[in-house]
This record gives structure tokens, sequence and C-alpha cells, in this order.
């Protein structure tokens, strides 16, 4: 294929993707709404009030940049997983995969539906944490460089877990016991300033520690990771991702029968 039948092979699978979800956007964007609505109302509102300030700032705010990278870590994931092993299930993928589409090609057609849907489940969230709390954000670029990045991210985890899953169900598996947990020992609700050394140790393994610390210091300028590492650690988890990602394809792995 040349560049242009590349390109439009591209846009093919990006528009598919972004319609599968904005056709069904009461069951993929609205929920994360009222999700993140009642952890601003419970944590923020109610909890928040009690514990005061943390890190220099007040508890609401904390709490709000970890709120919103936990949607789109969710909603990014959740996306290419179903898309992907839908493909899968009903072997549509295996005509891509013998099809003149690059392996390249294929693999950012999924990751896109991942990252818009990540990107606007972002907005939809900041919007409603303006509900809650006045967000002044310190710096824009990094703001959505991060976003970017975990989207990217945790899409091609979406599609590692997709190629491995033998059913429906076990695309559930990761989410309840990997990313929930991860998420919620990210630094989401508390500094990691609290932790004992031993356990602050233990959690540099946690990559969200580091998306959620990125998006903090974007947000509001405080983080407890140097912001420079935190995109160094974020990097380097995408690229092994993309090229395992990109590995899986290029061999078929559980793709081709």
């Amino acid at each position: 294929m040349n560049a242009y039948e590349q390109w439009v092979a591209l846009l093919t699978l990006m528009r598919k993707e972004i319609k599968r979800y904005t056709r069904i956007w009461t069951q993929t964007l609205l929920p994360s709404a009222i999700t993140m609505s009642l952890y601003f109302l419970i944590f923020g509102s109610l909890i928040g009030e009690r514990i005061g300030q943390m890190g220099g700032v007040s508890y609401m705010e904390f709490v709000v940049p970890g709120l919103i990278m936990m949607s789109i870590v969710t909603n990014s994931y959740a996306n290419v997983v179903s898309s992907f092993f839908g493909s899968k299930f009903n072997n549509s993928i295996e005509e891509l995969l013998v099809s003149p589409t690059p392996n390249h090609i294929i693999l950012l057609g999924f990751i896109s539906g991942g990252v818009s849907r990540g990107m606007l489940v972002a907005l939809i969230v900041t919007l409603v944490s303006s509900l809650f709390v006045d967000l002044d954000i310190q710096h824009y670029g990094v703001v959505v460089s991060v976003v970017a990045l975990t989207s990217v991210l945790f899409s091609l985890c979406g599609l590692i877990n997709a190629v491995f899953a033998n059913s429906f169900d076990d695309i559930s598996i990761v989410p309840t016991f990997v990313l929930t947990p991860l998420t919620y020992l990210g630094g989401v609700f508390y500094s990691m300033d609290l932790l004992p050394d031993f356990w602050a140790s233990v959690s540099q393994a946690n990559p969200l520690v580091y998306v959620v610390n990125a998006f903090r210091y974007g947000v509001l300028g405080v983080s407890d990771v140097d912001v420079t590492f935190a995109f160094s650690m974020i990097g380097i988890f995408t690229l092994i991702a993309y090229f395992y990602a990109a590995h899986l394809l290029r061999s078929g792995t559980r793709l081709r029968t």
C-alpha cells in the first residue's frame, strides 16, 4: 500500500472506532460523568472538609486530577479491549491481518478509538469537576501531553489483553484485579509523602503513580514525583507496550486460526 492508501485505511479504522462508542454514548460516556460526580461529592465535599489540605492545596483540589486520570485510564482501556476482542471473536480481525493494511496502521486505528474516548471523557469529567472546585490549570502543555500519553498507554494495554482473552469474561479480569488496585494505590486519594519508606519505594513500580503525579503537576503545579522522571517512565511503559502489541499482531498470536 502506498502512503495515500495507508492514510485512507487509517481514517477508515478511526471513523469506525469513534462511531462505535459515540453511537452508544449513554453507555460509554455518560457513566463516567455520573461516577465522577459521586466521587467529587463524597471524597471532595464530604470527606475533604474534614481532611483539610493535602500537598499544599485543599483536598478537593488534590483529588480532582487523580479522578480525571482514573476515568481516562478506565475508558481508554475499555474501549480498545472490547473493540479488538469483538473483532477477534467474530473473526473480522483475520480479514484485516491478511489484507494489505500494514500492522502499524491496524494498531494505530484501534488506539485512536481509545485515545479519542479518553480525551473526550477527560473533557467531560473536567467540566463536571468545575461544578465542585475552581481549577486554575498551571501547565496546559503538561496536561495535554499526559492525557495523550496515558490514553495511548492504556489503549495498548487493552489491545494486549484482548489478544490473550478467550471470552468476554476475560476482558474484565485485568480492570478488576490489576487496574483498579493500581489506580487506588497510585496516589489518587493521598500524597506519596504519607507512605512509609518501604511502601513509597514499592509504589515506584506502579505506572499510575507517574501518570497521576504528572497530571497533578500540570493542573496544580504540585507533584510527589519529579515531572521529568515521570514523563520518562510513562514513555518507557508506552514504548514497551507498543512494541509488544506490534509483535503480537505480526506473529498472529491467538489471532489466526
